[in-house]
């Protein structure tokens, strides 16, 4: 197994949301991933006996959450074992539905014995059934592990660890105590087995975590391997975690460069900037637009330039701007003026910039690959907008393949992004997101948002999702994902007469359902 193989915790999380947004209920993924546990213990200890044909006894130790409930499917599913399920904590308390589910069954289950356990006083009186048992199984923490372990799961980890080599130790989807992203453990359960689902953790593939996750088996729970690459809601709920304490501009401080010819390309994305969650977005518009941009809304703030497009007089004061904001959203409304392409190349190119977000006309002023080279991009165009990026590496034009080719068009923006060290995301019918090594495909959105003003809307939203995260594919897939729901919110009620600002009053209404 390679790491290429592998998925981190914050994916397999994303993805598990996904999965229940596509139709593949939580539900039925626990009882694939229990029935899977179930069969890797079957096949080291057929029929439930051991060598001298004993029945073998099994206590399983199951924390609040999914993890635990993985465990109460496999418990029911044991047949011809002696089995007892030992919850760590009130069955009240049981974290999500389908783990309360699959423990009301349990009850029902005359051959599985079930304790709640509220205390390690009380897990340390039942140490002697844990410390007889042939086979234990840690279903304690799974994947969303985090901070510091408390009682009585540390309790539970340390009796874990006390039964070995007695005991076999089997962990459910990692060993609890264990990072399954980075594979650093502290107290952590010593397995001899771990079954983890769907893919490796990477964690798990760490030279420093083989001794806690002894033998691994990577067990398929039937989720399409095409899931993998459809945008969902699961693509936005991380970014939109805020912490109580935060302060203004903790939550992403935007700049945007555009306007000219055009005031409303900018207003939308910086407004849609705004809806997304940002704390505070600057529009640096030419002294011509400004003040329209400005009576668009109270809320944004507007630095004038200093002629009616922008030009090279303005790049300094631009790239003071920068330094006050994380992520920097170019083109929207600038025009192809010469001055103007020269003007965005020496922000681009600037050392400043680090972050951006380069949309319509900014493609004229992005000189691919050399000015990616050490700064993270994600570049917005439609099919018809790679012309203003110029030739691929090879020095082919750049062609895309038909909507009614998509792998070709897959294949095309991956080998794109690829060669310019840039993440692209393709707009069309299924918008096309690569960094050059994954890929995502959203199919939210409809016809309706080819008026005009969605795109700087999207471009907008990438910005704001951008600032929370180091990662541009993660902040593209998100804005490619929510642009489109809001986008279809505003066509139930609109129908093909939407508006742009029809898109960015629903962005709202998409993102309170995943924060």
């Amino acid at each position: 197994m390679n790491d290429a193989e592998a998925i981190t915790a914050e994916e397999m999380a994303a993805l598990d949301e996904n999965c229940g947004y596509f139709g593949l209920i939580p539900l039925q993924l626990m009882e694939n991933a229990g029935a899977q546990l179930a069969a890797e213990i079957r096949k080291r200890f057929p029929n439930g006996r051991n060598s001298v044909g004993e029945t073998v006894k099994v206590t399983m130790l199951a924390g609040k959450g999914n993890n635990g409930g993985d465990a109460f499917v496999a418990a029911r599913q044991l047949h011809g074992f002696a089995v007892t399920v030992l919850l760590l904590g009130r069955a009240q308390d049981l974290r999500t539905a389908e783990a309360r589910h699959n423990w009301h069954i349990l009850l029902q289950e005359s051959g599985v014995k079930t304790v709640e356990i509220t205390d390690s006083a009380q897990l340390k009186a039942a140490a002697a059934d844990v410390l007889d048992s042939a086979v234990l199984v840690d279903g304690i923490f799974g994947t969303g592990i985090t901070g510091a372990i408390r009682e009585p799961e540390a309790t539970a980890i340390e009796l874990i660890n006390n039964a070995r080599p007695r005991a076999f130790v089997v962990a459910v989807d990692v060993p609890s105590g264990l990072d399954p992203t980075t594979g650093e453990a502290g107290s952590a359960v010593t397995a001899d087995l771990t079954v983890t689902f769907h893919r490796a953790k990477t964690g798990l593939l760490e030279t420093r975590a083989a001794p806690f996750v002894g033998e691994l088996v990577v067990a398929d729970i039937s989720i399409p391997e095409n899931f993998e690459r459809l945008a969902g809601p699961g693509d936005v709920r991380s970014l939109l975690k805020r912490s109580p304490h935060s302060h203004k501009g903790d939550n992403g401080r935007v700049l945007i460069v555009g306007g000219g010819p055009f005031s409303g390309a900018p207003s939308l994305a910086a407004l849609a900037a705004l809806r997304a969650g940002a704390d505070w977005v600057t529009v640096a518009a030419p002294r011509s637009v400004s003040g329209i941009i400005a009576s668009f809304s109270p809320n944004l703030i507007v630095h004038p330039l200093s002629a009616a497009v922008l030009v090279e007089e303005d790049v300094l004061p631009i790239v003071h701007l920068v330094k006050n904001h994380d992520i920097v959203a170019i083109g929207m409304g600038l025009g192809a003026a010469e001055e103007t392409q020269t003007a965005v190349q020496r922000i681009i190119e600037d050392e400043t910039t680090k972050k951006l977000v380069v949309d319509a006309d900014g493609f004229y002023g992005l000189e691919l690959p050399n000015t990616a080279a050490d700064k993270r991009i994600i570049v917005t165009p439609h099919a018809g907008e790679f012309a203003k990026l110029g030739t691929q590496a090879e020095g082919r034009d750049l062609v895309v393949p038909p909507e009614d080719e998509q792998a070709a068009r897959i294949d095309f923006v991956t080998a794109f992004s690829r060669q310019n060290n840039v993440v692209t995301l393709m707009k069309g019918p299924t918008d096309i997101v690569s960094d050059g090594a994954r890929v995502r495909l959203n199919r939210t959105g409809n016809a309706g948002m080819t008026v005009g003003g969605t795109g700087d809307v999207l471009a907008g939203l990438a910005a704001a999702f951008f600032a929370l995260t180091h990662d541009p594919f993660t902040a593209a897939t998100a804005a490619a994902f929510v642009n489109g729901t809001a986008g279809d919110i505003a066509f139930e009620a609109k129908g093909y007469g939407l508006l742009a600002t029809d898109v960015l009053e629903a962005i709202t209404r998409v993102t309170k359902q995943f924060s």
